[in-house]
């Protein structure tokens, strides 16, 4: 039962009543018996200033941001760790005493899920389809871990080609190149909400049917940042063409899990979280 005592963390964003993080990171305390409490907060875009002054007003530990606050919260905060500043986007908050130090943990989040399913990034060719915030993140993430090379394919060539800048080994490719490589990732939202009656849909896949059926393979892996569906169409054809599949529910439990070790110092309790989370989804 929360107390006077309680640390608070919580999550903003618009709209906000989607959000699994409340499940998540409160049942990561209870794992732990921390005493702290983990809200949701719908905040406007734009308002954002506003969100982080209470922030400090109230007292509150940790903050986790999402859409469409991420960039804003960049552009506010007293500090950036260097893969939030190398993004230009914030997704954890931490406060020490008044100053408000902006994170990134997305794409450290999706290296860790993919290790946890038994997949090492280093040496890897590597491609992600897509180059907004999330996409981004999985590119600078996958270089960090030690990619050799990583393709960025996306419809609009400007924004494929500023998410490859951001590391030494990135490239912007094409769809054939991309669906060569060790690792696909879809970076993008094509495939969210999609049915089994969808499966065969090209709209419904981040990149041509002809060009997956043919190139997927034994021994690829192919990830999705999707979660729901858990089975993407991109899985289940990756799945059916032999190639390992990897859906987003390891990225959402673990960038949460570096969010609860910025705020508190401790380890996550990743088991405890991956329960709460998989409880929660349809």
């Amino acid at each position: 039962m929360p107390a006077g005592t309680t640390r608070v963390a919580a999550v903003i964003g618009a709209p906000i009543r989607h959000s699994m993080s409340p499940a998540i990171l409160n049942a990561a305390f209870r794992a732990l018996d921390l005493d702290w409490a983990y809200l949701a907060f719908e905040v406007a875009e734009g308002r954002a200033a506003e969100a982080l002054a209470g922030m400090r007003a109230l007292g509150i530990d940790g903050l986790s941001v999402t859409m469409p606050h991420k960039a804003a919260v960049a552009a506010l905060v007293d500090e950036l760790s260097d893969e939030a500043r190398a993004l230009g986007a914030v997704n954890c908050v931490e406060r020490r005493g008044e100053v408000l130090i902006g994170h990134n943990t997305d794409g450290g989040g999706f290296v860790d899920a993919l290790a946890a399913a038994g997949h090492d990034v280093a040496g890897r060719r590597c491609a992600v389809v897509g180059a907004g915030g999330a996409a981004r993140a999985v590119v600078v993430g996958l270089a960090r871990a030690g990619a050799t090379e990583v393709i960025v394919v996306n419809r609009t060539p400007a924004r494929a080609e500023a998410a490859a800048a951001l590391i030494p080994m990135g490239r912007v490719g094409t769809p054939a190149e991309a669906i060569g490589a060790d690792l696909l990732v879809n970076g993008t939202s094509v495939g969210m909400g999609a049915g089994a009656e969808d499966e065969h849909d090209p709209a419904r896949l981040p990149l041509p049917i002809d060009l997956l059926q043919a190139g997927l393979r034994p021994g690829q892996v192919v990830a999705d940042l999707v979660y729901q569906p858990v089975e993407t169409p991109l899985l289940r054809l990756a799945a059916r063409c032999g190639a390992t599949p990897v859906d987003g529910r390891g990225m959402l439990v673990h960038q949460a899990a570096r969010a609860f070790r910025i705020w508190t110092g401790q380890p996550a309790p990743v088991a405890a979280m991956t329960e709460a989370m998989a409880a929660g989804l349809p």
